[in-house]
């Protein structure tokens, strides 16, 4: 006996959904896998979760694979990077001072200009310099991924964003060994030694390790710090967006003839977030559960663009991104210690 229309008119969100189980399936446990070795031996969860999917680079172009891939890559994604306001509060921000707060605010600014410039010194183009300053300036591969969202995409661009996540990655891993050493080598108190970790480290799991290796105050301030620094993303998202709208609309006309919005969802879901969560509404439990839900999310998404990406095409970045990446640290590493010098 066939269906009526209307049946299978209601049942095709249900056979969409389907579709993407065997790619989210895949990327689900080449990310659970990421998680058990980091927890298991430590090390960031992460770069795990990328070299785990690059290694599975073969099943990107499988027709039963791909669709859940994209998703991951692109969907999930978004949802973490929303989620990530789960962890801000107004009371946080304002409890900084002026001082503080533009010191950082200086930081990513110069740090974002920095990377734009060289970027165009290099051979680079403009989403590529502003993505690689971004994700140094804000919160390493977050930033990247977020960023790097509403940028024009081209055959490139999964290729440099991956480039960049591993970089940035491995360059925060050696900043919370290297820069806890540099606060007590200049004597730094907590507070200055808090803004130096939080304002300069790049992921945030890093800028708690290094923070707390020196004592609980400088943990607990380079962590406000931090967060403060991941609450400027949806300024930064806003303005890269606007400032790229022709390009990105251009090369989203040529792919699915539709325009997107200038203001991603994910970043109303951030800005909401923050807002509930400034007026005391997200208890302290479901705030765990959002940040460990977001940091699930993207792990799940680094592994689907690790799947998309080969080591060949990772080498064939060649070192300027490296290089990149390695200045516009040393920049705000810099640059953060001679305005703490100045006060």
């Amino acid at each position: 006996m066939s269906q009526s229309p209307s049946a299978v008119k209601a049942a095709q969100p249900w056979l969409a959904g389907l579709h993407l189980l065997p790619g989210t399936a895949l990327a689900g446990v080449i990310a659970l896998a990421a998680t058990f070795v980091s927890t298991l031996h430590g090390g960031p969860q992460l770069l795990y979760a990328l070299f785990f999917g690059v290694a599975f680079h073969f099943l990107s172009q499988d027709a039963r694979a791909r669709p859940g891939i994209e998703f991951c890559a692109r969907g999930v994604l978004r949802l973490g990077v929303g989620l990530l306001g789960a962890r801000i509060t107004a009371t946080q921000i304002a409890g900084l001072g002026w001082s503080t707060a533009l010191t950082v605010i200086a930081a990513v600014v110069t740090t974002i200009a920095c990377g734009y410039w060289l970027g165009r010194r290099l051979g680079m183009t403009r989403p590529q310099g502003v993505l690689s300053g971004g994700a140094v300036a804000i919160c390493g591969a977050s930033a990247a991924l977020a960023i790097s969202s509403v940028l024009p995409r081209d055959k490139e661009s999964d290729r440099f964003t991956l480039m960049v996540v591993v970089t940035v990655t491995v360059l925060s891993t050696v900043a919370m060994v290297a820069y806890p050493l540099i606060a007590r080598a200049l004597n730094l108190p907590p507070e200055l030694a808090g803004l130096f970790i939080g304002g300069t480290i790049h992921d945030v799991a890093q800028v708690v390790g290094a923070g707390y290796t020196i004592d609980q105050a400088t943990g607990d301030y380079a962590t406000i710090v931090k967060l403060f620094r991941v609450a400027m993303l949806t300024v930064v998202v806003v303005t890269v967006s606007a400032l790229f709208k022709r390009q990105r609309e251009a090369a989203a006309e040529q792919h699915s003839g539709s325009k997107p919005s200038l203001v991603p969802w994910f970043l109303w879901v951030f800005v909401a977030l923050v807002c509930i969560n400034s007026l005391g509404w997200v208890p302290q439990a479901v705030q765990l559960q959002l940040t460990d839900l977001s940091r699930h999310c993207l792990v799940l998404a680094i592994a689907a663009l690790g799947i998309k990406t080969s080591f060949r095409q990772l080498a064939q970045a060649g070192w300027r991104p490296f290089m990149l990446l390695v200045v516009e640290t040393v920049w705000m590493a810099a640059f953060v210690l001679v305005a703490i010098q100045m006060r």
